[in-house]
């Protein structure tokens, strides 16, 4: 680091959306890695308070490693933009967008991005009868981390029984089948591929429990395919106006060469847990894990 004085930085964390656990496990890790560094820094669980407590502080940034809603979909964005404190990560718009997934879609369309297809539908109706015909998965269509994500099979008897706690929209969208890959992009460059390979489903328990899935970090698949990821990354980070660290994952049909290779979603908070892929991607980057945190923290700003 260089001699000049380093800000005050909070970690904000945890909060009140459905990933609040791996929130609070990533923001204690970036917290350790930042203080590694030699900044100051302070541990907010984001309450009802957050407004409060961040002008009782004052910080110098703020380091957003909240995940879901109210953390990643603008909302905190917005308040940290009228309190004028210089933040990580996505802006207001970037972030409301990227956690919206059929709004993401449109963009990727428009910017000329390879999608499945995919339609929103009353949770009543989805549970009533197949609304495209299987395989097919089923998820919210605002909340990320595999959050209430089912998989309907091509021989399923009938459509899905979705847990009460879904969205009354939710997202259907067709299978593709294949490998689960996902790139980071750091600014303006893409720095990695992994391939996820996992058992059985990419679920919540195969990204955050340890031994859920084996990352091979660089991915060992067609250096076409692996230029294309790191490209389509680029380019959906760009589309979307994101700004920092996203990461933008993948399905890859084998049989269909760059053909099978399609976008899901891309991610503008990514995981920084002990099992997270961006923190790979930046060490296959020759970065450290603290050097990535601060490279994130010297990258903030307000109106992004």
């Amino acid at each position: 680091m260089s001699s000049r004085t380093l800000p005050k930085v909070v970690v904000l964390k945890g909060g009140p959306s459905a990933e609040r656990e791996v929130s609070l496990v990533s923001g204690r890790e970036c917290a350790t890695a930042l203080r590694g560094e030699g900044y100051e820094v302070i541990e907010l669980d984001a309450g009802p308070d957050v407004v409060a407590r961040l002008q009782e502080i004052a910080p110098g940034v703020v380091f957003n490693a909240l995940h879901g809603r109210w953390g990643e979909d603008g909302c905190i964005q917005g308040m940290l933009e009228w309190l004028r404190i210089p933040y990580t990560h996505s802006g207001v718009l970037a972030s409301a967008l990227a956690m919206d997934k059929e709004k993401t879609k449109e963009v990727y369309r428009a910017a000329g991005l390879p999608v499945a297809d995919s339609r929103l539908a009353r949770r009543e109706a989805v549970m009533a009868a197949h609304v495209m015909a299987p395989p097919y998965v089923v998820k919210p269509y605002n909340e990320g981390s595999s959050v209430g994500v089912y998989l309907v099979h091509e021989d399923a008897n009938g459509p899905p029984v979705l847990d009460p706690t879904m969205p009354e929209v939710v997202m259907v969208e067709a299978f593709v089948p294949g490998r689960e890959l996902t790139a980071t992009v750091m600014g303006d460059r893409a720095l990695g591929v992994t391939d996820i390979v996992t058992d059985g489903w990419y679920d919540y328990d195969a990204k955050y429990k340890a031994g859920g899935s084996r990352h091979v970090c660089p991915a060992e698949v067609p250096k076409e395919i692996y230029d294309a990821c790191l490209d389509y990354a680029l380019r959906a980070h760009e589309a979307l106006g994101c700004r920092g660290v996203t990461r933008t994952d993948f399905r890859w049909d084998e049989a269909r060469g760059l053909d099978g290779l399609i976008l899901l979603e891309t991610n503008t908070q990514p995981g920084m847990t002990p099992t997270s892929l961006s923190p790979e991607h930046g060490a296959l980057a020759g970065m450290s894990f603290g050097q990535f945190c601060a490279w994130m923290v010297e990258d903030a700003s307000c109106d992004r």
